[in-house]
């Protein structure tokens, strides 16, 4: 979620509308970014208040930029087309630029959890960074402020931004609730086809929910079975974690492809270890063996896929070493080793075993 302080994301327009291209946000610029829909009443009042704002603060350094949002267009025709006729013949007059988004670029400016509010207002400040994300009606008290420096030093925008994402959230959990709920019930009785559905629309809801993208895979490669639709969500699951350098994400995504109390014998080998091999790489590089740090959270799953590759006593070491970090200066929870020993100890006796086993066979 964006929120005071944060740097402003990028432009990720489809087409400009009106005026010029932005290729970036400016040092010394401050940029208004409005969302609005032809749908919206209020988004063409916002839109003609927000003209007033630029001709009054245009020498003091501001940009207005209008996004149209393209899935509230009113129609199933083009969405330029829409939007354009509204441009001609409502709002003819605007002085600044207008462009069409993306899902690339309204993921990235709001809260992929809950839908972004028709219209919204985001001021970016000179530095770049976000400093107000709210309702255009707010702007006339807010953006003076901006302009002169010091809003975002003010306990009273500190509030605001905090008043903002608390009512933010406290709207996901009342639209998340009895998703989880559902899902739950579903799971316990082991109704599959029930928990596919509430996690699919816990995923509309809160699409980087790393819980939801690991259940649905668990669901569709492991409890039915339907390998061509799991194995496109664990594609997308294993891209989405490294691209995020999720340390936490990787390590899920590769347990689903490597806990060993599941069967796998239904999911092409060869690409599972493909996929395996370039999480484990990408974990081990963000938390290299030889530094500090805990292991026990992800070198118990890149141990199994290093097991199964063919390279056993590169799993011994790195469960030992997960097991080692468990007993490191730092206090680590004595619920957290109640949790993770166990199993840790068990793969170390099982590699152990293989170990053995294949040089008796060697000898022989």
């Amino acid at each position: 979620m964006l929120r005071m302080e944060s740097p402003a994301p990028p432009m990720i327009v489809k087409s400009w509308l009106r005026g010029q291209p932005l290729t970036s946000f400016q040092i010394g610029v401050v940029y208004i970014i409005e969302f609005w829909a032809t749908s919206c009443g209020p988004s063409v009042a916002a839109m003609l208040y927000l003209a007033r704002l630029q001709r009054k603060y245009r020498d003091s350094g501001l940009e207005v930029i209008g996004v149209a949002s393209q899935w509230r267009a009113s129609t199933t025709a083009e969405p330029r087309i829409e939007f354009d006729a509204c441009l001609t013949e409502t709002l003819s007059r605007l002085n600044y630029r207008v462009a069409l988004d993306t899902d690339e670029m309204r993921n990235a400016w709001s809260d992929p959890r809950s839908s972004l509010a028709i219209p919204t207002s985001f001021v970016v400040d000179r530095d770049r960074h976000i400093a107000f994300v709210g309702s255009p009606t707010q702007l006339d008290y807010v953006l003076p402020k901006v302009v002169a420096g010091v809003w975002r030093k003010s306990d009273e925008a500190k509030a605001l931004d905090a008043e903002r994402i608390s009512e933010n959230r406290v709207m996901i959990l009342a639209m998340t609730g009895p998703i989880y709920t559902k899902l739950r019930s579903a799971m316990k009785t082991e109704d599959w086809k029930r928990a596919l559905s509430a996690v699919e629309e816990g995923i509309v809801l809160m699409p980087d929910s790393i819980e939801f993208r690991v259940t649905h895979a668990l669901l569709l490669l492991h409890k039915l079975h339907d390998v061509e639709a799991g194995l496109l969500v664990m594609r997308q699951l294993v891209r989405d974690a490294i691209d995020k350098e999720s340390e936490l994400w990787m390590t899920k995504a590769i347990s689903q492809l490597f806990d060993p109390t599941q069967d796998h014998d239904h999911i092409p080998r060869a690409e599972r270890l493909a996929m395996g091999r370039d999480l484990s790489e990408k974990i081990l590089a963000l938390n290299p063996p030889e530094d500090e740090g805990y292991k026990f959270l992800s070198y118990g799953a890149v141990a199994q896929y290093c097991y199964e590759s063919g390279d056993k006593e590169r799993a011994i070491e790195l469960v030992e070493l997960a097991l080692k970090s468990l007993d490191t200066p730092e206090h680590v929870p004595d619920g957290v080793k109640l949790r993770c020993m166990p199993s840790l100890l068990q793969a170390l006796a099982n590699y152990k075993k293989g170990c053995e086993l294949r040089e008796r066979q060697v000898r022989q």
